[in-house]
């Protein structure tokens, strides 16, 4: 948070500055929207009497339509001005949270988050895309803070909506994050500047065998450690839960995992450019596995301790993968190369709960955990497989 601001108040009145902060904005209310949803499945469990599996179901209705809009998010919008692309998909955003607090019963749930998903799904591939059109060359340290902004919405406003809900109505708690949503939209409007400044990028990686491999193998690799991730978010409130655990503690560990996200973020980046990215991606990945499997076998205030050291890892891989995306981009094309890969992690977020969710409702919730964590370590093998790639690329 301190490099942000620090980052952002040497440039403060420059129009690329705005253009980051703006899309730093955007990025922290998204990504806290999306993962605020693991706070409130709880609530949605003891209200409509839904499975692991159901669960999954319900919050892929958002994570899914996110993801799968991605490219044709990039094709629609990529013709209008970032200012008003992001101001207009986040106040949609906000309005499926609004339309989730209506009292409409389960269906006005499930089509509040359809239509949240659909704002949501804009955000990555713009907002991406203008930070690298606004950096050029030094685009890869200015999305390692966008993408680090992400990470504040994650710690955020899921324990905001955590600490909320022991007092407020669960419908009451969405309808506030909705009227963020639209406070946030309209800031949009006055941080980002009409004129947005941006520059052409030059092509890097034409789009030859070994530039369609590269990418290829990052965006597998991305899916992988994505499906990791939210395997293992989907079963956290309930591990803790499991501990005797409550609402609050929830919010705690959630707060604590995404704390240790953000500063893995950092960590991260620098690991990668210490050992590059195939020995960085395999360090976090082989850390990612042992630490979910310390969590599931100690005490409560042994996980929370864990938790932070699990973020770190956790979220550190798609800090290197993230900064990887427009040297690897075909054609240069780094828009499209952007959606292609959000749509691939964002529909591994949506897909990958639903089948760790099914294994633990026909086994356990132990086995559905351990096997999040044996996706981390599919990813060994095939980084070591493709170093040759990954050197070129760097």
């Amino acid at each position: 948070m301190v490099n942000l601001s620090i980052f952002l108040s040497k440039h403060a009145s420059s129009s690329k500055s705005r253009n980051l902060f703006g899309a730093c904005l955007a990025h922290i209310l998204h990504d806290g929207y999306t993962d605020q949803l693991y706070a409130l499945l709880p609530a949605w469990q003891g209200q409509f009497g839904l499975s692991y599996m159901g669960l999954a179901i319900v919050r892929a209705l958002y994570y899914g339509t996110m993801g799968g809009l991605q490219v044709p998010a990039d094709r629609i919008t990529s013709r209008f001005k970032p200012r008003s692309v992001l101001a207009l998909s986040t106040f949609l955003a906000a309005a499926g949270f609004v339309a989730m607090a209506l009292p409409t019963g389960f269906a006005g749930l499930c089509v509040g988050l359809v239509l949240a998903g659909i704002g949501s799904s804009v955000q990555h591939p713009r907002a991406s895309e203008l930070v690298n059109r606004s950096y050029g060359s030094e685009s890869r340290g200015a999305l390692g803070i966008y993408n680090f902004a992400g990470d504040l919405g994650k710690a955020s406003l899921p324990a905001i909506v955590a600490v909320l809900l022991p007092v407020l109505a669960w419908r009451t708690v969405v309808g506030l994050m909705g009227l963020l949503g639209i406070v946030v939209a309209a800031t949009l409007l006055a941080v980002i500047p009409n004129e947005s400044g941006l520059i052409p990028i030059p092509k890097k990686i034409e789009h030859n065998r070994e530039g369609r491999r590269g990418f290829g193998v990052l965006l597998s690799i991305g899916v992988l450690d994505t499906a990791t991730r939210m395997g293992y978010l989907l079963f956290l409130p309930f591990l803790i839960h499991a501990r005797g655990g409550s609402s609050a503690t929830v919010g705690l560990g959630l707060a604590l995992l995404f704390v240790g996200g953000a500063f893995g973020k950092a960590s991260c980046g620098w690991l990668g450019q210490r050992v590059g990215v195939v020995w960085s991606v395999v360090a976090t990945e082989i850390a990612t596995a042992a630490l979910i499997g310390v969590t599931c076998f100690t005490t409560i205030t042994a996980m929370l301790v864990c938790l932070p050291l699990l973020g770190m890892v956790l979220n550190g891989t798609s800090s290197i993968l993230y900064g990887t995306v427009p040297e690897l981009a075909p054609q240069g094309d780094t828009g499209r190369a952007f959606a292609w890969f959000y749509t691939g992690v964002i529909g591994s977020g949506a897909l990958a709960p639903i089948a760790y969710g099914t294994i633990a409702d026909h086994s356990s919730q132990m086995i559905g955990i351990l096997s999040a964590a044996c996706t981390a370590l599919v990813i060994v093998p095939l980084v070591l497989s493709l170093r040759a790639v990954f050197s070129n690329a760097d």
